[in-house]
């Protein structure tokens, strides 16, 4: 007897030690097991918390204009720019032991298992925050073995490194809520139409119980289960100690006041602008990455008032049956910021940018960039040629050309630089080219901005190298900002969701035109309007001179198939082309008009309520009153003088003379050359 019992001591004493060796065994794996998953996920490094967010356009004024994204409408918000009442409510149905544990609830899970045993159905779930995070950001939603597994080791590595913060901030920006709002932001702004930082207790406690099934909870699909749902929220918020129970009572019977049911942003305009901007962002600022993932706050130039009247002064010009489209850009010469821009008719039927995109010819709006050349290498406004139908022989007279003046039109006598701008004499014009040298007009237009490849022909002073309606915006802003250059500008800064700024403009500016002969081209260029100057034919500003209230410079131009106007004062530039996309010839006189039509009824709105300011002289010019048609200092006997400036040294000194016929060629043509430019009138040739 004694003997069996020491036996059964000794068998016990066995299974305890059995027992504890397969416990330790049990125990050392497991630890082993832990602290593996725990260098796997810290030797893996932090997965990359970003998502796919709505990029928000801002316009000059903060206001918001429109938003990029790849589908979902998301709007990234620091954690402290949320409302507590919806930090708390979400935590408190969600995961209530969120800061208390590592990832994973076991008193959840064990909970979520033996509902599931009672009902025989799946019908409690156990994912923490973290899991639902894991879950959103790198895993589909189907239920298989291996997308739980993923889904832990997700877990893992990002409890392993990122703070509780952090992760609540992404889950909360990430959570799907119905309608397409993906993220608190953009829920708070669909539902309640205000920000997440504004929400209220009753607001938050409805939203947070949206992503346990959007399409069932949604107030807007169902209203009776959604409050069903908030109730439930309230009363997790009672359990966790964050409301009291007369809390919860007062938050359900407090109504609630919802939105339009609208996304950010609520304006959108100027969707050509938008296009440039995306543009920039990719190509220029280099940022095709981060606007691919969105977050950006992108702060532009854009001024929504100045757009607004672009517009309308747009679509109040052109026929509604007219199949002609526009370019038209606004800005700022100083800063060279793009405050208004129009690349077509319809977006929806176009989102071709006849602005950025297309290349078009310029006709006589190239005329200032030969004669600002002419000017610098030793021309003046007194300078004349005859204009009469005249052939050139071109290519060391191995061919020759013929230019023509609108509807055949010539002096037929002398004109002077004065009257051949704003008249927009065609023969003048080439036979200054020429007289150059045809490479000259080319480096011009490099220096001012034009990007297009432009040739060395005669008929380039006529403009038939096609140019881009943004460039030749730029090079008028060089002239009207006194020959500085300031590249044209759509983005002031742009922000990551996280608030570091990715950019920032510097204001920057080189003078690369001599000031004073710039003014000299400026006050020419005033010419357009001044009926002093008509001639042969009227100045060819006239049919909208008597729309302008102030001093402007400008320069108008016209191909078979386009129109053209740009002009300006120092406070603003404007370029409008008009014509048809597929190179249609403009036939209707009302047609050729609506650019013109555009520019002065756009300009004079834009600044109606700024002071009027002048093209101020420079100190080397001075003024004198010159006859247009000898380019002579006017007398009482001359029947027309005007306002002239010259750069000093260079003004007339001869007066004019009564009933003077013939003006001798190349009146005022410098006795001596510029420097390194010696004896350039032996270019001149039989026509001379």
């Amino acid at each position: 007897m004694e003997l069996m019992t020491n036996d059964r001591l000794q068998q016990l004493v066995k299974m305890v030690r059995a027992f504890i060796f397969i416990v330790s065994i049990l125990a050392i794996s497991l630890f082993l097991m832990i602290g593996g998953i725990l260098i796997y996920a810290k030797s893996k490094g932090a997965p990359p918390l970003s998502v796919t967010q709505s990029s928000i356009i801002y316009s000059k004024d903060g206001s918001i204009i429109g938003e990029a994204h790849s589908g979902e409408k998301r709007y990234w918000v620091a954690l402290e720019d949320i409302s507590p009442h919806m930090i708390d409510a979400t935590i408190s149905v969600e995961d209530r032991r969120f800061f208390r544990h590592h990832g994973f609830d076991p008193k959840r899970i064990a909970g979520a298992l033996i509902a599931d045993i009672k009902a025989m159905a799946k019908v409690q779930g156990a994912s923490t925050i973290s899991q639902q995070y894991a879950r959103n950001l790198f895993l589909e939603h189907e239920k298989t073995w291996k997308r739980k597994i993923d889904e832990a080791l997700y877990t893992i590595r990002i409890e392993a490194n990122y703070t509780k913060e952090e992760i609540l901030e992404g889950y909360l920006n990430t959570i799907y809520y119905g309608h397409g709002a993906y993220g608190v932001e953009s829920a708070s702004h669909y539902y309640f139409g205000k920000s997440a930082s504004e929400l209220n207790r009753a607001e938050a406690t409805m939203l947070a119980g949206i992503p346990k099934g959007p399409s069932v909870f949604s107030p807007f699909n169902d209203q009776e289960r959604a409050v069903s749902r908030q109730k439930i929220v309230l009363q997790s918020m009672v359990e966790n100690n964050h409301i009291t129970s007369e809390e919860a009572a007062r938050t359900l019977d407090e109504p609630l006041v919802y939105g339009e049911r609208e996304h950010l942003p609520k304006e959108f305009m100027a969707p050509y602008f938008q296009d440039a901007v995306r543009a920039v962002i990719r190509h220029d600022l280099k940022l095709q990455e981060e606007l691919e993932m969105g977050g950006l706050h992108i702060y532009t130039t854009l001024d929504p008032k100045l757009q607004e009247i672009a517009e309308e002064q747009i679509e109040a010009t052109f026929d509604p049956e007219s199949d002609m489209q526009v370019g038209f850009v606004s800005m700022d010469p100083k800063t060279g910021k793009v405050l208004a821009l129009v690349g077509g008719r319809n977006y929806e039927e176009s989102p071709y940018n006849r602005v950025t995109q297309a290349e078009r010819q310029p006709g006589s709006t190239f005329k200032p960039f030969l004669y600002y050349r002419a000017l610098e290498k030793g021309f003046t406004p007194s300078t004349g040629f005859r204009s009469e139908k005249t052939t050139f022989q071109v290519d060391d007279g191995r061919s020759t050309y013929t230019p023509h003046n609108f509807n055949h039109y010539y002096a037929n006598g002398p004109l002077t630089m004065m009257q051949a701008l704003p008249l927009s004499d065609n023969v003048f014009a080439v036979k200054t080219h020429l007289l150059l040298g045809k490479e000259e007009l080319v480096k011009q237009a490099k220096k001012l901005g034009i990007t297009s490849q432009v040739k060395e022909v005669p008929s380039l002073a006529l403009g038939t190298s096609p140019v881009r309606v943004l460039d030749m915006a730029h090079a008028y802003g060089i002239f009207a900002n006194g020959g500085k250059e300031v590249e044209p500008v759509f983005i002031e800064k742009v922000v990551n969701y996280r608030g570091e700024v990715l950019f920032e403009r510097e204001a920057e500016s080189e003078q690369i035109l001599d000031p004073d002969v710039t003014f000299v081209l400026n006050h020419l260029m005033t010419g357009m309007f001044d009926t002093t100057l008509n001639g042969y034919m009227a100045v060819t500003g006239n049919a909208i001179k008597d729309q302008l209230t102030r001093p402007y410079a400008g320069k108008s131009g016209s191909t078979e198939t386009d129109s053209w106007m740009i002009g300006y004062t120092p406070q603003l530039v404007s370029a409008v082309w008009t014509g048809y996309d597929k190179d249609r010839s403009i036939t209707l006189w009302t047609e050729k008009q609506y650019a013109k039509q555009i520019w002065a009824g756009f300009m004079e709105r834009a600044l109606d309520n700024r002071s009027v300011v002048a093209f101020r002289p420079t100190e080397n010019v001075t003024g004198v009153q010159v006859n247009p048609q000898s380019g002579l200092l006017a007398t009482s006997d001359c029947p027309v003088s005007r306002l002239t400036y010259y750069v000093k040294g260079t003004e007339p000194t001869e007066y004019c003379q009564p009933n003077l016929e013939e003006l001798d060629e190349a009146t005022e043509v410098p006795e001596e050359p510029p420097e390194k430019e010696e004896q350039w009138w032996k270019k001149l040739v039989p026509w001379m």
